[in-house]
């Protein structure tokens, strides 16, 4: 069974899944999406092939657990070697004292369940005193943390969320503070300070990042963080925050940090259906574009409206070459061109499968590059999950806690 990684654990962990990826790197970096052939069929044909037969029906029953799919060799080892890597246990949980009723009123069922599982795994050796909620929205999860009587603090950017949130604040009556601050500018430290534990559910990329540096400049003894959105950041390619990291010869592109966020478990019918009817007319413009433009490579498109779904197929066609300067399109069989678009649907969702092995090793390699920065501050690290995968994939948290406030770095 597996156990939370914490100690030397992370470091070993973090080593050994920076093998893996740099190993297999040629599996998972190329996107099926946007190549027609992928280089490594050609090594692995009997793979490829078996992948390419398969339907998209049959995709998508194994889209959120590749690893038990009976596929041709290397398949079943590399499944088995990154479920093996990627196996970290569950934190222990509190048993806390059930909330005011009206603490979820008007919280989507869902959201309330992670808050919840959120607020249980947070179990620290010395008592919090002041919750700072970072990214906090409403302030939600600062309200549930600080119904034993903490002070509260919740930044937020969005001026009508901290005014929600304050409202709710005092209608619940808490002793809450709810700024609006934009965590990215220099001014957020002002807004920190030592004796905070800050906390955040789902920040994204630079936000919660920027979160872990704060709190290790101002000496803050403890602090909770899970993950999110590892792409959403302000440069072109990760940059890596742990020495181990920054040691590593893998480099990440935006794109390449996109990959951990292809899990969906929430989708409902009709937006799966939306949205692989996007998918398969793109992928058949795709085909398209490549004859008009004379050039055998992918085409970048824009998000285009839920409406272009009811054109015609040629007029979809049509308006997107003329979208993208291309020559008008000739007649042609345009039912057919939409179905060579289905098909490739089913193939690129099939192929995607083997990149999906890597999807939760690539997301521990950076959350323990996470994990690791905070130890060279000084903080003792606990990484586990506080929720199951069904709730959210996202589903990795960071408990850190120093016993003595450290050196404030001028970095």
């Amino acid at each position: 069974m597996s156990t939370p990684l914490s100690g030397p654990a992370l470091l070993q962990r973090f080593l050994a899944l920076d093998a893996f990826l740099l190993a297999h790197q040629a599996l998972w970096r190329p996107k099926p999406f946007t190549q027609l052939h992928l280089p490594w069929e050609n090594q692995h044909r009997p793979l490829a092939d078996w992948l390419r037969a398969r339907s998209l029906e049959q995709a998508e029953a194994e889209h959120n657990h590749p690893e038990q799919l009976a596929a041709p060799a290397p398949f079943p080892d590399l499944a088995q070697q990154a479920s093996t890597l990627s196996a970290v246990g569950a934190l222990p949980t509190a048993k806390r004292q059930a909330p005011p009723a009206r603490l979820s009123v008007d919280v989507p069922g869902r959201k309330w369940q992670q808050i919840e599982a959120f607020a249980s795994s947070l179990q620290f050796r010395q008592p919090t005193r002041h919750w700072l909620d970072w990214c906090a929205g409403k302030g939600h999860l600062g309200r549930l943390l600080a119904q034993d009587g903490q002070s509260l603090c919740c930044l937020e950017y969005n001026a009508e969320l901290v005014e929600a949130g304050q409202r709710l604040s005092q209608r619940h009556g808490l002793q809450a503070e709810h700024r609006r601050q934009d965590v990215l500018c220099a001014s957020t430290a002002n807004h920190l300070q030592a004796e905070h534990t800050p906390v955040a559910l789902h920040a994204c990329g630079d936000l919660h990042v920027r979160l872990l540096q704060l709190a290790s400049h101002t000496g803050c003894l403890q602090l909770a963080v899970a993950p999110c959105c590892y792409n959403r950041i302000q440069g072109d390619s990760y940059q890596a925050l742990s020495v181990a990291a920054q040691a590593s010869s893998l480099r990440l592109s935006k794109d390449d940090l996109s990959l951990p966020l292809s899990e969906t478990v929430t989708a409902g019918t009709r937006v799966r259906r939306q949205r692989d009817q996007s998918m398969a007319r793109r992928l058949g413009f795709d085909l398209l574009q490549r004859e008009l433009r004379g050039i055998d490579e992918y085409l970048p498109t824009p998000s285009l409206p839920p409406a272009w779904l009811d054109k015609r197929y040629a007029d979809y066609c049509r308006d997107l070459a003329a979208l993208k300067d291309l020559p008008s399109p000739s007649a042609r069989d345009w039912v057919d061109l939409e179905a060579r678009g289905w098909q490739r649907l089913a193939e690129v969702r099939n192929l995607e499968l083997l990149r999906s092995l890597f999807r939760r090793p690539l997301e521990l390699w950076l959350v323990l590059d996470r994990a690791l920065y905070l130890q060279e501050q000084g903080f003792q690290v606990t990484l586990g999950t506080f929720c199951a995968a069904q709730l959210s994939p996202r589903n990795l948290l960071l408990l850190a806690e120093r016993e003595t406030v450290a050196h404030k770095s001028c970095g």
